[in-house]
């Protein structure tokens, strides 16, 4: 029996850093241990082109950026992927920092080798509205990419691990974004290729960006708690061994500690103080066969109690990813939770590594049944990035896909189907056809009738039910969880509106053509209002008329177009129409918000979302209640029809405050609440209300505050999280 400990806090990974001369050798050498006889030439040839494009570029770390794709293609060779791979990594920058282009790599190193690197470019040399917009675009085009060639994605990842290694060279602000995009795209990527030590170190370097003071707390928590830790590890990794020696069951067990972002969620989502957390470390039992992984769990059971609830078996149903492993968690020594996983060989190498255990990429009429599996969420992200016109839309859409809990459901034929976890009803009728979705009225599982709104668990069996007189209703959108549905929910009610918005436009028109004399039927033949509809920047005349019902097109334009302007501005007052009509405002004052292209507007903010200057905002046209500002990722905001959208920004003196509120969960000691109130109000910040609820020796304190930016509210929870005793702050939508 093998028994390993380990106890470094650390990712368990770290490539030596590159350097000059030896680097290339380094590499190539790491390479011929797991392909033996490759022929590395082209490598050492894309070290040279690399060197020669980059020479004289440095990084802001003042080091060479030659350094940069060297340590990204080291990062590849970890993952033991085929040389194309590796060579893409060296020269995945060269066309986008350099003089380099696509037709120059394939020349020197093959068809291949170039669509990789055109897979990772990014779209810099396109115009975008915003950097959402930017961010949305150039995560489409490697969906798209990586749809095509999953190497793609593992190159975006390693050279995403090594900026986030040398995050701290850039400004806060840089650092934040990028760590939140870290965070909520890339680590939740590598979970899903199953490629769990560069998850778990993306999360960590995330956090320790984003929450400082937390990463910094941690740290030095899990460093006092070392020894005792170590301790403790030993102990249980030898109990566990004696135990399994005696049942004849040859096996390695280890034990390596959480990584911080992973104790941080749990304190968080339990409202745990550290002192509270006793599971920093969990156990692994590695067998060789799938029968020897259930003798191990009976093993485990009898000799610790398990609590009922947290086991998982993932081998019978293995994740997406192909994640397999039995998980349990049992009261061990001293009384104190810890959780095993129990796998084979061949399972522990695809949980090491994931999807990168498999770099041998085959063409699509050889791919195994399992190989379709693992890919077939790239092809749900390829078919919503083609339904999904909105950037920021799209997304969001890839956020909530690709977040990590999940429950497995039955078709009545036995096919397996895999839903975030509080999917519905009607996100299983979606995902089996859209029609089925768009007439979903509820549905039998596990032989029993349940409504639509019913929430899915793992196990069930669902038969839908359908009927022709039901149809979506925006209520819907409260309820689902899968971007599938939620977009083919979004395009029924687009077009629904879209029709009506259509009719309205055409009563507004004829209403105010009658007044001048102009027949709106005779213009429509004439194929007028089509021209009229091209020059208001509209496709055709339909898109003129549903122009006007939105109220993105005033009638006063269409009738400037075919009016005198001294008779329009002489019936000016009873001209109105569009906007003027939809808004007519009585002293209304400046909410520090600009709406392009309309003055005078009525403006609110959404209270779903309570948007700050400095963040990014999308306004959508609200009918008799002018322009409705939401925060640009507020899935309120994005469950609006497109169509109403309109262009808004901060003015320069948008520093109004209003009221935020807050969530503060803490120790419920004497003096935390004046340490945690002082702390806002040494901030410059006023309370307008609060709420103080206990329970056992914790506290959840729930504040109103008057904030006037975003970087203002940034600050206030910063300080708050720095109070001793604090174990979250965060900012609460609604």
């Amino acid at each position: 029996m093998q028994v390993h400990s380990e106890t470094e806090v650390r990712p368990r990974r770290r490539p030596k850093r590159a350097g000059a001369g030896s680097a290339i050798g380094e590499l190539v050498d790491k390479v011929l241990q797991y392909q033996p006889g490759a022929d590395v030439e082209p490598l050492r040839h894309a070290y040279e082109f690399s060197s020669r494009v980059h020479e004289g570029q440095k990084r802001l770390s003042g080091e060479p950026y030659l350094t940069h794709p060297l340590a990204v293609a080291g990062l590849l060779t970890d993952l033991k992927l085929d040389l194309p791979s590796i060579i893409g990594g060296m020269l995945h920058d060269t066309v986008e920092d350099t003089l380099a282009t696509l037709p120059e790599i394939e020349s020197a190193f093959g068809e291949e080798v170039a669509a990789l690197v055109d897979g990772v470019t990014k779209l810099s040399r396109v115009d975008f509205t915003s950097h959402e917009e930017k961010q949305a675009e150039n995560f489409r085009k490697m969906i798209m990419a990586m749809a095509k060639d999953i190497r793609v994605v593992l190159i975006k990842l390693a050279d995403r691990t090594h900026n986030m290694r040398t995050l701290q060279y850039l400004s806060s602000e840089k650092q934040r974004r990028i760590a939140q995009e870290t965070l909520d795209i890339y680590a939740p990527i590598a979970h899903r290729l199953g490629i769990y030590w560069i998850k778990s170190e993306l999360e960590d370097l995330a956090l320790k960006h984003i929450r400082p003071e937390i990463y910094a707390q941690l740290k030095s928590n899990v460093a006092q708690k070392r020894k005792h830790r170590e301790k403790y590890t030993n102990d249980v990794i030898s109990r566990l061994s004696k135990a399994l020696a005696e049942e004849g069951i040859d096996a390695e067990v280890g034990g390596r500690p959480k990584h911080f972002y992973s104790i941080f969620r749990k304190m968080e989502n339990q409202s745990l103080d550290f002192s509270q957390v006793y599971d920093l470390v969990g156990f692994r039992i590695v067998v060789d066969t799938v029968r020897e992984c259930y003798e191990s769990l009976g093993v485990v059971h009898a000799k610790w109690r398990p609590v009922p609830g947290r086991f998982k078996d993932y081998i019978a149903l293995a994740k997406p990813n192909m994640y397999q492993s039995l998980h349990t968690t049992v009261i061990g020594p001293n009384a104190q939770r810890i959780e095993i996983q129990i796998r084979t060989q061949d399972m522990h190498r695809v949980a090491e590594e994931g999807i990168a255990s498999h770099w041998r990429y085959k063409k699509e009429k050889d791919l195994q049944v399992t190989d379709m599996q693992r890919f077939a969420w790239l092809r749900q992200l390829l078919e919503w990035q083609q339904n999904l016109s909105d950037p920021q839309e799209f997304l969001h859409s890839i956020k909530e896909d690709l977040f990590p809990d999940e429950v497995y459901a039955f078709t009545p034929n036995g096919d397996l189907q895999s839903f975030p976890k509080g999917a519905t009803v009607i996100d299983f009728a979606y995902r089996i056809h859209s029609d089925i979705g768009q007439h979903c009225s509820g549905a039998r599982v596990n032989g029993r009738l349940m409504p639509f709104k019913y929430i899915l668990r793992s196990g069930d069996t669902v038969e839908i039910i359908t009927t022709q007189e039901q149809t979506p209703s925006r209520d819907w959108l409260k309820v689902v969880k899968t971007p599938r549905a939620r977009s083919r929910i979004r395009a029924w009610m687009a077009s629904q509106q879209r029709e009506r918005s259509v009719a309205l436009g055409r009563e507004l028109l004829e209403a105010d053509f009658g007044r001048h004399g102009l027949d709106f039927q005779d213009l429509q033949e004439e194929g007028t209002l089509e021209t009229l509809g091209r020059e208001l920047g509209v496709k055709n005349e339909e898109g003129l008329l549903a122009g006007l019902g939105y109220g993105k097109v005033m009638s006063r334009q269409v009738l400037a177009k075919l009016v005198p302007a001294d008779r329009i501005e002489g019936d000016k007052k009873q001209l109105e129409g569009g906007l003027e009509r939809l808004f007519r405002l009585v002293g209304s004052r400046d909410r520090g918000v600009r709406v392009k292209g309309i003055e005078d507007v009525l403006v609110r903010f959404a209270r779903c979302c309570h948007p700050l200057p400095g963040e990014d905002i999308a306004g959508f046209i609200t009918r008799g209640r002018g322009v409705t500002v939401h925060v640009a990722s507020c899935p309120t905001g994005l469950d609006n029809d497109p169509e109403r959208k309109v262009e808004v920004n901060w003015s320069e003196d948008a520093q109004m405050p209003r009221a935020v509120k807050i969530e503060v969960g803490c120790a419920d000691e004497p003096g935390l609440l004046a340490a945690i109130s002082s702390a806002i109000s040494e901030a410059g910040v006023n309370i307008a209300r609060a709420h103080i609820r206990t329970f056992d020796d914790k506290a959840v304190n729930t504040f109103e505050i008057m904030i006037a930016s975003s970087d203002q509210l940034r600050q206030v929870l910063q300080d708050i999280s720095r109070v001793k005793g604090v174990y979250k702050a965060n900012r609460v939508q609604g």
